[in-house]
């Protein structure tokens, strides 16, 4: 079996970009390979023109290029070109590629398509009830109508996005990301930096950043000494056309409540996991999630989770059992469950402890990797 994703992002030095979306295709292709499947990865949008073979897995570097007319049009049949070109080649027996920004519209393959809901901007806009252009909406919807079949990471993202785009008579699997467990092994759970929260993540509205600033005042009520650090990228605000997010955020703090904040911007990989160690609890007040990765991560490495509670998080938490799910804008009682896991780390470590319990037998690689050979396969077959 040879298995092919098409994707904009993805965990590797000489790609320009990777986040959610990156991480899970990697941890899925590694373990793919594992299994003895073939796997080559399609990443367009690039600065240059290249194939790497690393680790078993053969990175195709798409260098983006720019039209002066219906670029959107052109740019996906160069890329349908030559995905096709390389799936006849390398005997390619299934394509997957992501909902968002509809890329697959206007392309067509001999093999089967699989579409996995990794979060389209008309899923997006539904959660964060917000407008959508209408030319987006056309894309995806082209694109998930060409599709053959859809995985989705959770039931609520597959029944959302089947209601959204109003796709009938056609498969859509749960299958969770999965994780290495290996990779996310904390051997000192009982080790952390007393009173530090941490939040990692975009800089961006969706993430429900801008509630962090009244969850915190609420938290340093009672716990003076809190620390509160940030990582991750800042961006654009859609809402206000800021330039940065962050900026926007910063200004909502108090002077005295400041003092204790810390944004870090971007940190690599490796360096996050060590904030993860260090972390007292961690906290995710997202409004729009199909899964949540750094969240089952967090959880992975015994860490006493705040989460949302908005519909997939439900998939992913106990609430009181493996983490505590709050919706983001009652900040009080988001408060109260971080106030209550730094004045008790008796709970602190049974809640981590549990957190871990749920990921080994939820989210684990080595059977989800399982899951979708056996989904890929019923595909490849009904050709």
């Amino acid at each position: 079996m040879h298995i092919a994703f098409l994707t904009p992002e993805y965990p590797h030095t000489q790609v320009t970009h990777a986040a959610g979306i990156g991480t899970s295709i990697k941890n899925l292709t590694t373990a793919l390979v594992t299994e003895g499947i073939a796997v080559t990865v399609f990443i367009y949008g690039q600065k240059t023109q290249e194939i790497i073979n690393e680790n078993g897995i053969s990175i195709h570097l798409i260098k983006n290029k720019k039209y002066s007319f219906l670029g959107w049009y052109f740019h996906r049949k160069y890329i349908e070109s030559y995905c096709n070109s390389i799936i006849k080649k390398e005997k390619v027996d299934l394509l997957e590629a992501p909902d968002w920004t509809g890329i697959t519209a206007f392309m067509k393959f001999k093999i089967p398509l699989i579409i996995r809901f990794h979060g389209s901007d008309t899923y997006f806009c539904h959660l964060e009830e917000r407008p959508q252009k209408i030319k987006n909406f056309w894309f995806e919807k082209l694109a998930i109508s060409a599709a053959d079949a859809f995985i989705a990471p959770t039931t609520f993202a597959g029944e959302v996005s089947k209601q959204l785009f109003k796709i009938k008579n056609k498969t859509i699997r749960t299958i969770h990301h999965g994780l290495d467990l290996a990779q996310f092994d904390n051997k000192t759970p009982a080790q952390f930096e007393t009173g530090l929260i941490l939040y990692v993540g975009t800089i961006i509205r969706k993430k429900g950043v801008f509630e962090l600033p009244a969850i915190f005042a609420a938290v340093r009520q009672k716990n003076p000494n809190a620390q509160l650090v940030l990582i991750g990228n800042d961006s654009a605000d859609i809402q206000t056309h800021s330039s940065s997010t962050w900026n926007l955020v910063a200004a909502l703090f108090s002077r005295d409540d400041m003092k204790n904040v810390s944004y870090l911007g971007k940190k690599p990989y490796a360096e996050v996991q060590e904030y993860i160690k260090k972390a007292h609890v961690c906290v995710f007040p997202t409004f729009a999630e199909t899964l949540g990765m750094v969240t089952i991560e967090a959880m992975a490495m015994q860490k006493a989770v705040v989460n949302s509670n908005i519909g997939w998080s439900k998939e992913l938490i106990t609430d009181g059992e493996s983490g505590f799910l709050v919706h983001p804008t009652n900040h009080q009682l988001y408060a109260d469950k971080i106030i209550e896991l730094l004045q008790n780390n008796s709970l602190c470590h049974q809640i981590g402890t549990q957190a871990r319990t749920r990921i080994e037998a939820k989210f684990d690689i080595k059977n989800i990797v399982k899951e979708n050979i056996e989904f890929y396969q019923q595909m490849i077959n009904k050709e």
